[in-house]
């Protein structure tokens, strides 16, 4: 990373605020002063609009923050916290530093101080007027947070009164028995949610807190990562990650579309002691209805108690993964903007073998009460740089962090190869945006014997792709595993009593863990991985009904 080096004094612009003296680094960083890059770094922006790339190849980002004086801080999924600072106003940060360890998702400038989580607990720096990096040890404001296998991170917001909220999410899918898997039946989450799936006040100045010492302030969440204050009617809005797998808990009253478009992500206000329906239910935007989630006797059709928990105040399609929210507070862009807010959509991974969808940011209109207008609009889309693509693989950047700068430019930042954007209004008299080259979509698996390829489709595709490659960070690509072309009988094992149970502790783990198919039969389970061997398996040899038997056998007794 580059050095931290003193600009030319002569290049800061002193502004005063409640008495103090802050620096703009530089003056010359304004909207107006700022040149797009060629294509707006790959990204299609509506007229008038510009994008430079602020950094690029950071590595896997999660959210981002900017500081009052215009330095951006991010989150890295691993390594801590990139700052980037841009001295000579071409709206490139040349000077690069990175502190801090442990990785995460949230971040944010609040009070003098630089907040941020990992899965497990909340931080903060001082932040001392004009430095980058803060030269203290960060202080733990709460820490031993429940985490598990999936959603883990930890989302964090303040409200007006400066009071510190935190999400702890729900590692599951729907709470099944075996989750994610065929036939699941919902178990009873009443204990469970006690210390997951909710949000949680805490004072923000008291260090060493743990989750009992906070409020439990709403329940009934899979996961909100997305979470923004509105001042006009001074409350939070939140966007809840819809479920997963329909097709695959119930395939007989759930196919490919139901999978694809039933589980809405859905935008609701946050009051206190709310209860959002999860598990026992999903929003479907087709039917404009709640459902009865399959694990908990739905099976289509039937509809949750009217009145029982609120209605999304918007419905985005299902699994576009809403991941940082802003409200947009700044006068840089034209008067509609103004007052709404900004969502960073990561984009699907589960609507195999149907296109994946989402991976924008999106803007949400607000009225003059502070409420949402029940529509939205796709604000920046273009991040995937090929027109349609069902391997999340093949999309070469996806919206993960976005924030609001203080001259009113919004910085979007990218988990796949660590790009930063800031996008900013020039008016359309700009220079003309010339559009991102695409690439070509992968292609499918070559077909293979039709029950094992029916097998795959119904259990694994959603999760491993149809080129068995699956998604990074979430699921293990095929081609490459080890225990897929290994030992058959470990292979069964593995998926009789899943990986939890038969792999070392210390193998790489994924956010998304695979159940155990212990329901299906031996013919079935042969099939299913004789055909993943053969496609994603470099030759790996066929799996016989009796080989299944005999791992099945020794697990009864015991062996």
């Amino acid at each position: 990373m580059t050095k931290h080096r003193r600009p030319n004094i002569d290049r800061l612009a002193p502004i005063f605020l409640t008495g103090a003296v802050l620096f703009l680094w530089p003056p010359s960083a304004r909207a107006a002063a700022l040149k797009a890059d060629p294509g707006n770094g790959a990204i299609t922006l509506p007229a008038g609009f510009h994008a430079v790339v602020v950094a690029d190849n950071l590595g896997p980002l999660r959210f981002l923050t900017a500081a009052p004086n215009g330095d951006v801080y991010v989150k890295t999924r691993n390594d801590g916290i990139v700052a980037l600072r841009d001295t000579n106003g071409d709206g490139r940060a040349d000077v690069k530093e990175t502190f801090g360890s442990g990785g995460g998702t949230g971040i944010a400038v609040h009070d003098g101080w630089l907040y941020h989580s990992t899965n497990t607990a909340v931080f903060r720096y001082k932040l001392a007027p004009g430095e980058l990096v803060p030269k203290g040890e960060p202080e733990t404001i709460v820490s031993d947070l429940p985490v598990g296998p999936q959603h883990e991170s930890k989302s964090f917001a303040f409200d007006e009164a400066g009071r510190l909220f935190v999400e702890v999410g729900s590692p599951s899918n729907a709470y099944g028995d075996p989750d994610r898997a065929k036939g699941a039946k919902g178990k009873d989450p009443t204990e469970f949610l006690k210390t997951h799936g909710g949000w949680w006040r805490f004072d923000p100045d008291k260090p060493n807190q743990k989750q009992a010492d906070g409020d439990h302030f709403s329940t009934g969440h899979r996961h909100m990562l997305a979470i923004a204050w509105n001042p006009v009617s001074k409350s939070f809005f939140v966007v809840m990650m819809g479920r997963d797998q329909l097709g695959t808990v119930d395939p007989e009253h759930y196919n490919d579309e139901d999978n694809a478009e039933a589980p809405a992500e859905e935008m609701h206000q946050l009051r206190e002691g709310a209860n959002f329906g999860w598990p026992f239910t999903y929003y479907d935007p087709r039917k404009k209805a709640r459902m009865v989630a399959p694990e908990f006797g739905g099976d289509n059709q039937k509809r949750a108690e009217p009145g029982k928990y609120p209605e999304p105040l918007i419905a985005f399609p299902g699994h576009w993964a809403p991941l940082q929210m802003a409200y947009y507070s700044g006068t840089q862009f034209p008067a509609k903007y103004r007052a709404g807010m900004f969502i960073a959509f990561h984009g699907s991974w589960n609507r195999a073998p149907k296109p994946q969808k989402g991976y924008n940011v999106t803007f949400v209109p607000f009225d003059d009460k502070g409420m949402p207008r029940g529509t939205y609009e796709v604000f920046a889309s273009g991040f995937p740089g090929v027109a349609e693509f069902t391997n999340p693989r093949d999309a070469r950047y996806r919206p993960c962090g976005l924030a609001v700068g203080p001259d009113g430019s919004i910085y979007v930042s990218d988990s796949e190869k660590g790009r930063v954007w800031r996008i900013f209004y020039a008016g359309a008299a700009a220079a003309a945006k010339t559009p991102a080259a695409a690439r070509p979509a992968s292609k499918p698996a070559a077909a293979a014997p039709a029950r094992g390829a029916e097998l795959y489709k119904q259990s694994c595709l959603v999760c491993h792709m149809a080129d068995g490659r699956g998604v990074p960070n979430m699921q293990p690509d095929l081609t490459e595993s080890a225990v897929l072309k290994g030992d058959p009988q470990t292979l069964i094992d593995v998926l009789l009593r899943g990986p939890g149970k038969v792999l070392p502790a210390g193998r790489e783990h994924y956010s998304n863990q695979m159940p155990e198919f212990s329901a299906l039969s031996d013919t079935e389970l042969a099939d299913l991985l004789s055909y993943a061997r053969r496609q994603f398996g470099h030759g790996a040899g066929p799996i016989a009904a009796s080989q299944v038997a005999a791992v099945r056998a020794k697990m009864a007794a015991g062996k």
